[in-house]
């Protein structure tokens, strides 16, 4: 089998001559960037990756590690803008396109959270004002189709990494302690922000696939629903306030490509499998 029909197959529920497997390809399949050095130095090759993740720090792995790890899968995803785009701050922080604020502290892997644009007592005046990226910028759609029809040449898995994490964005906007708050008593707020960042996510994403959509295997996107214990809220709650944003994502993909698709969550989800299938 080549790497594609082995990964398709699996997913047919179809027995592939191995397991398929991936690195770095998903962004929830990365590596972060002191994991990578590690992995090279006892390699003893590849090179060093450019990080694809800034807030992760997940890095780009070297093609020839990939073909030694026989990794079946190769992926690509959304350019930067040309407009706007992270701004540098002082004391090892930055503020993304959305405007939340992140800090590396010493020794940690990871950007921590430290600024929601939109915590507090907000109106929906207020979400409506907030400066939204501009998901038309063209510098996120240079070279992606000639990207996707590279990878389609190999023997490869295509997948395409895309944007779409209306839960974890609403919480870097909001803040974790805002946003749990607005899921036990304020159901319109939550809503009126939740709709705001999807119709930049939907946008973004459309666009994207309506351009490679011919040409991939898989869509991936990630958004925890999951903590370490449970769910992140109850199934009822679920179903009336996050269940609807990600069929919104699913009929987004769905409409612009017949490629599968790769949901990531972390943490324990065991009572929402089944609105996950369906």
């Amino acid at each position: 089998m080549t790497h594609r029909e082995r990964v398709l197959a699996a997913l047919d529920h179809r027995e592939p001559d191995r397991l398929p497997i991936d690195v770095g390809s998903a962004r929830v399949t990365g590596i972060v960037r002191q994991a990578y050095d590690n992995l090279r130095a006892q390699l003893g090759f590849g090179e060093p990756g450019a990080v694809v993740d800034r807030m992760q720090q997940i890095v780009q792995m070297d093609e020839r590690i990939l073909e030694y790890l026989d990794v079946d899968v190769r992926a690509f995803a959304h350019g930067a803008p040309d407009h706007g785009g992270d701004v540098e701050l002082e004391d090892d922080r930055y503020r993304d396109e959305w405007g939340v604020t992140r800090r590396k502290p010493p020794g940690c892997h990871y950007y921590e959270l430290t600024g929601s644009p939109l915590a507090g007592d907000i109106s929906a005046s207020d979400i409506a004002r907030h400066p939204w990226p501009d998901p038309t910028d063209p510098g996120r759609f240079r070279h992606l189709r000639e990207q996707a029809e590279r990878l389609r040449k190999t023997e490869y898995a295509v997948m395409f990494n895309a944007r779409f994490f209306p839960v974890h964005l609403t919480q870097y906007l909001r803040g974790f302690e805002d946003w749990y708050l607005d899921l036990g008593q304020d159901h319109d707020r939550f809503r009126c922000l939740m709709d705001a960042a999807m119709d930049v996510l939907v946008e973004l994403n459309g666009r994207a696939l309506r351009e490679v959509g011919d040409l991939i295997d898989i869509v991936s996107f990630g958004d925890d629903v999951g903590l370490q214990d449970r769910a992140v809220c109850s199934l009822p709650l679920y179903r009336k306030l996050i269940r609807p944003v990600h069929e919104r994502v699913v009929a987004t993909i769905r409409e612009n490509t017949r490629a599968r698709i790769f949901y990531h969550t972390c943490g324990s989800v065991y009572a929402y499998i089944n609105d996950f299938i369906d």
